[in-house]
Order: C-alpha cells, then structure tokens, then sequence
C-alpha cells in the first residue's frame, strides 16, 4: 500500500513547485471553428459519400447545409431549399452550369449571365452562413469549379474561411484546386477512380 503525503513532500523536497492560487489568471476561452476539409478528384461527380455523410449527420441532429455551386434543373437556388432528415438543407444553383453544354454557355450572353448571376447569389448566401454559426457542418460541392470559371474569386473564399464562425466542419469539394487552398485545409482527401 502506498500512502500519499504530497504536503509533507514538497516541503522536503526542493524541486517541487509550489503554486500560489491567490493571483488566478482569468483565461479567457474562445470558440474553436471546425475544420476545413477538401476532398479532391481528378473528375467531377465523385462525391456520393459526401452527401451520404451528411445525410447521415443530419438523421443524427446536426444541422447541415450542402450547397451544390454546378448543379441545378430543380429550379431550387437560395429561395427554394430542400429540406430532408429535419436538418439538412440542400441548396442548388437556380440557374447552373450543368443545365446546359459549355458551347451553348459561351455563344449566350444572357445565359452566361444568368449562370454567372446565380452562382454568385449561392456564394453570398454561403458567405452569410459560415459567418452566422448556425450550422454544424456546410459542405461546398465544387467551389473550385466556380473559382476555375472566375465566378468566385479564390481570394474571397480564402478571407471568408479565415474568418469563418461555425464549430463543425467546412467541406470543399473539386478538381482543380489552388495551393492556397490546400494549405489552409486540415484535412485532404484524394478520391480515386
């Protein structure tokens, strides 16, 4: 058996420090954001498990948001979200790129626009959300395809993740993503085929 006289210790004992509680240092304690995660690929469309997930942590009590910037033809955008499992809401574009091939993008105008338009309307939103703190968890699905088209700008999105307020995690999703990018991330994972 082993009897424990610390006090009588310490005072034998003169590599012991004695610490004095009289002068406490009132920390102060700040709010951790989450982590910002990238799932890269070589091609689009190899994100099912990104949805899974959040699918899976919305059933589970977290509120999520997923934003998907290229995807559209549900006539959705910021105006008319789905809500699925109570606490997912699923945001596409009102008027997306994937709605139509490239060549019709760029021989029209106003449909250019229209998409350039609604896009930026998706990323302002998003930019409202990851500052207000109310979600656990907003996934970006292929932010850096908007960036790549120069409808967001990278160094916006970096200055809104520095100063992000969300305790839960930051998913961006895409192809080609920019080195600033990745070194801001905690977390990379590469999707293989």
């Amino acid at each position: 058996m082993v009897i424990s006289t610390s006090h009588i210790y310490s005072k034998s004992n003169p590599d012991v420090v004695n610490i004095n509680t009289v002068n406490k240092i009132d920390l102060k304690k700040f709010t951790q954001n989450g982590q910002i995660q990238i799932y890269q690929s070589s091609y689009r469309g190899s994100y099912p498990s990104i949805i899974r997930d959040s699918l899976r942590n919305a059933a589970l009590g977290r509120k999520v948001l997923l934003i998907q910037f290229m995807k559209g033809g549900v006539k959705q955008g910021v105006d008319n979200p789905v809500k699925l499992c109570g606490n997912l809401t699923w945001i596409r574009s009102s008027h997306s790129f994937d709605q139509y091939d490239s060549e019709s993008i760029e021989d029209n105008k106003n449909l250019k626009k229209s998409i350039h338009d609604s896009t930026l309307e998706l990323w302002n939103f998003c930019k409202k959300e990851l500052q207000s703190g109310e979600n656990d968890q907003i996934i970006l699905d292929e932010i850096f395809l908007a960036i790549d088209m120069k409808i967001i700008h990278k160094d916006d999105l970096i200055s809104t993740l520095e100063n992000r307020f969300i305790s839960g995690d930051v998913i961006l999703t895409g192809t080609d993503i920019p080195k600033d990018l990745l070194l801001m991330a905690n977390q990379i994972t590469e999707l293989r085929s």
